[in-house]
């Protein structure tokens, strides 16, 4: 009985090691009035792999455009948080800056500052219940001329509701600031070893596929060849 016990837990074990690589999947809904970047009137529901709610500008072309500004992201979180917390969602929003400046540089040149023909990229991380009044906000820390690397999440000694989270995307033309595209998504923690112990290991996992999905639609919508599909 004994034997049988214990290769069950290896067995369980093993799964859970083989899933570490892909420890997000979409949620199946998001509740649209949460959107803080775009009116949410505008959003509609999205098919198939696409996010929960978008809007395309029926003029956008990413083929006319050279480079692209990745504005900081901004978090915006319900209620108070502790200080270790509150560090970790500092974290969760730097690390999101890297990870879509390190995709995106595959298929687009990154600059700092618009210029001609370039888009402007905006992304929001936030929770999706529109209900509760209080927000704290932080945004990605750029200090001038020092680039931001990936940082590790402190331990806050409880789980936290970071394993699902909600992001949205806001691209607009650095010339004229017309909105060209608005998406509104959530993913949520998969079964992963690291996961089952590590919500924030959950929530960061959204933020590279989030970043690779954008860096994979840009090389679609160009035209590219051998484009990853995350």
């Amino acid at each position: 009985m004994k034997g049988k016990l214990f290769m069950a837990v290896v067995t369980a074990m093993a799964a859970l090691l083989a899933g570490g690589c892909g420890t997000s999947h979409q949620a199946r809904t998001v509740e649209v009035g949460s959107a803080i970047l775009v009116n949410p009137e505008i959003l509609k529901r999205g098919a198939g792999d696409q996010a929960l709610y978008r809007y395309v500008n029926p003029r956008f072309d990413v083929r006319k455009y050279a480079a692209v500004v990745i504005e900081p992201v901004l978090i915006a979180k319900e209620g108070d948080v502790g200080a270790a917390e509150k560090e970790n969602y500092q974290k969760l929003a730097n690390n999101a800056y890297v990870y879509l400046g390190e995709a995106l540089q595959k298929e687009i040149r990154v600059v700092k500052e618009p210029e001609k023909d370039t888009l402007v990229l905006q992304m929001a991380i936030h929770d999706a219940d529109a209900s509760k009044p209080v927000r704290s906000f932080t945004s990605t820390v750029v200090p001038l001329g020092i680039a931001i690397n990936v940082a590790t999440y402190a331990a806050t000694g409880k789980p936290s509701a970071v394993g699902e989270i909600t992001a949205e995307f806001k691209v607009t033309d650095g010339a004229t600031g017309e909105l060209l595209m608005a998406a509104l998504d959530r993913r949520v923690g998969g079964a992963s070893l690291r996961g089952v112990w590590d919500t924030w290991h959950s929530a960061d996992e959204a933020l590279k596929f989030w970043a690779k999905r954008a860096a994979f639609l840009i090389c679609q919508q160009k035209g590219g060849k051998g484009c990853v599909e995350p």
